[in-house]
């Protein structure tokens, strides 16, 4: 199984940029989509070119923000939204479809926004879904993807020192809320098997920061681990534009 997941930044500005092409061209069984910006409707009509894909997709209550969407060629037993609280479900931030052999979720994790006003959110966010994926893993091991809004580790951010404790994405207590993902036996899939590489998935559209590679790791596949394994690659494709993020992936046995 190949899986990718990408940020988009808005599904339909994406798909007037080449997304259906380049999808193909990823041959993936699935991928899912972080920041959709739009309605299942709208995301369906965004992506209808990917004939042989499934569409699950929800989408925030306040138009044109947040919202996610898994596209899969094997159709799902069963898919849902959310993760059963209403507070955290009302953005649109969580698809689980489950598998024969494994649930795979992505979500787009909520910023903690400018001035960090958001931070306390965010820290009840990560022990909520640290308890949701914990919940489905007593039935079925877990693929968690998505844009997780964090850079884990110096290595995973350009600048860490002048961005530690000052910027959402990289503050100690987002970096603990990571932690504790790892520490209860999930696997972040890239650093496992590329534990010295330095790439992004993440660059701000000003200052050129894309071209300079001034960026940020924010996005992720952590999977059980029970499954550890059976990840044979797990790749950056920061060659894809059309976002200020760049799809990343793995491929399981």
């Amino acid at each position: 199984m190949k899986y990718v997941s990408w940020n988009v930044n808005g599904v339909r500005a994406v798909a007037k940029k080449g997304f259906a092409e380049a999808v193909k061209a990823m041959e993936v069984d699935a991928i899912c989509l972080q920041e959709t910006k739009a309605t299942p409707e709208q995301v369906e009509e965004a992506v209808a070119e990917l004939e042989e894909y499934s569409v699950y997709a929800v989408g925030a209550e306040r138009k044109g923000y947040s919202g996610t969407a898994i596209l899969t060629k094997v159709k799902p037993l069963s898919v849902s939204y959310g993760i059963g609280i209403e507070e955290h479900d009302t953005e649109g931030r969580v698809i689980t479809c489950e598998f024969d052999e494994h649930y795979l979720v992505t979500t787009y994790v909520p910023n903690s926004g400018n001035g960090l006003k958001r931070l306390d959110y965010r820290s009840e966010w990560d022990v909520a879904m640290l308890n949701y994926l914990k919940g489905l893993e007593e039935s079925k091991p877990v693929i968690w993807c998505g844009d997780l809004n964090v850079a884990h580790r110096e290595i995973d951010i350009a600048r860490p020192k002048s961005n530690y404790n000052k910027t959402a994405g990289y503050t100690q207590t987002e970096i603990d809320g990571m932690t504790r993902f790892l520490e209860s036996g999930m696997i972040d899939t890239f650093r496992s098997l590329h534990p010295d590489e330095v790439k992004y998935s993440w660059w701000s559209y000003r200052g050129g920061a894309r071209e300079k590679n001034i960026g940020w790791r924010l996005d992720y596949f952590l999977v059980s681990e029970s499954l550890e394994s059976k990840v044979k690659e797990a790749f950056i494709l920061n060659e894809v534009e059309g976002s200020d993020h760049c799809p990343v992936g793995v491929v399981l046995s």
